[in-house]
């Protein structure tokens, strides 16, 4: 049988594994700091119980075991359930929609938007309808590379809040909200009981599956519900077909006209020329000469074959190589490879599954610097980066050096 202090120190051991996840930092007294040193946890059943960080208030007269203990208000006054409010409930889980002005709910739309089209436009506004008058937060991802990513997070929003005025508002640009994950921890920090996650519909499922999966270990949430904006063909002509790699395509065919379809009337003429040699520059492409001459690399879902080849060949994607979801954001390990998909796991131990279509050799293991952003070092084993902290961390200066004072004397 176990201890009681056996029990103690299993569940003191469970909320600390997943503080660790989060970032949180113990104030010595059962509760959880995060990186601004603001209270935002306790521990609750060897699991991290979140406070309400809206009002971002604490009573200093109460204990935090009894804030921990004491009712919501929301509690307070709730009605017993009924028939009638249990299928008022159902109905609206159905539908996605939050009510008006509920402001216990957040709506986010994460995607890369690179370039941003008129096809996203759809997107947005599904997020604005599932908002219902709530608050709505829509993310551009963080990376750039010259393939599938060629503007930069600062050009790419300042783009996106000309394309989209009606939503400029809600274009969040924050350095730190590199995938979902981050975002999801951001809002239940602020104290959110419910979120709506609004994606295409080809990426409903592998939002469904991630976000459920770690609801309660990395984020606290009552109800996510993951709503899709529409199914897109991307065959069909117009809005319906548009999509960043149409886009990409016709920078690489220097084909302005093609690429002027894709963008919105709010974008005059001189924008979307500055847009499409913004998208040509990131690409690394000088004038008509195309320095990019695999389509599979810049829009593998306009070269399935191709891309398809390659993976079968292991030429790219092995066990053991570092890809970033382009729909998440998240950066993983390689562990298996399917027929066509991929098993990832991050640093955090984080798993999740990918088609070969929506990952990307991640861009970071060519990093030679030693910090990612001013206050992030680069900890990615294998790059430059990497071997400039741990020479720094060790008081090296030449690896020869360092060699030379370990080698063993004959």
């Amino acid at each position: 049988m176990k201890s009681f202090f056996q029990f103690l120190n299993e569940a003191q051991s469970q909320a600390s594994m997943q503080a660790k996840k989060l970032n949180l930092s113990s104030d010595g007294h059962g509760g959880w700091l995060d990186s601004r040193g603001k209270f935002v946890a306790t521990t609750e059943d060897g699991k991290l119980k979140f406070v309400d960080k809206k009002s971002n208030k604490l009573d200093d007269g109460k204990s935090q075991q009894q804030k921990a203990a004491a009712p919501k208000p929301e509690e307070q006054s709730k009605e017993p359930e009924t028939k009638e409010t249990e299928g008022k409930k159902s109905q609206e889980g159905e539908s996605g929609q939050a009510t008006d002005g509920d402001t216990s709910s957040l709506t986010v739309a994460f995607g890369r938007f690179n370039p941003p089209t008129v096809g996203h436009e759809k997107l947005l506004r599904g997020a604005k309808k599932a908002a219902a008058g709530g608050e709505l937060r829509i993310y551009p991802s963080r990376t750039q590379d010259a393939k599938k990513n060629p503007l930069d997070p600062d050009m790419k929003v300042s783009f996106m809040k000309k394309m989209f005025p009606d939503f400029e508002d809600n274009i969040v640009n924050d350095d730190e909200m590199r995938s979902i994950f981050n975002v999801l921890v951001t809002a239940s920090e602020q104290g959110y009981q419910n979120v709506n996650i609004v994606v295409g519909s080809d990426r409903q499922a592998e939002f469904e599956n991630l976000a459920q999966k770690y609801n309660g270990e990395l984020y606290d949430f009552d109800l996510i519900r993951v709503i899709s904006a529409g199914v897109r063909d991307s065959d069909a002509e117009g809005v319906e077909g548009m999509s960043a790699s149409k886009m990409r395509k016709a920078v690489v065919d220097n084909d302005f006209e093609s690429f002027r379809k894709g963008t919105p009337k709010e974008l005059n003429d001189g924008d979307t020329t500055a847009l499409f040699d913004a998208v040509r520059t990131g690409m690394k492409i000088k004038g008509k000469k195309k320095e990019v001459t695999e389509m599979w690399e810049i829009a593998p879902k306009l070269d399935w074959k191709g891309l398809r080849e390659n993976y079968v060949s292991e030429l790219i994607f092995r066990v053991g190589d570092i890809v970033e979801s382009l729909h998440t954001g998240l950066v993983g390990k390689i562990l298996r490879r399917g027929t066509n998909h991929l098993i990832c796991v991050t640093e955090d131990d984080v798993m999740f599954k990918s088609w070969i279509r929506d990952v990307m050799e991640y861009t970071e293991r060519k990093m030679d610097r030693r910090m990612r952003t001013p206050s992030k070092p680069n900890t990615l084993v294998g790059t430059g980066g990497y071997l400039k902290n741990a020479m720094a961390a060790t008081g090296t200066k030449e690896i020869r050096n360092f060699i030379n004072k370990y080698k063993k004397k004959s």
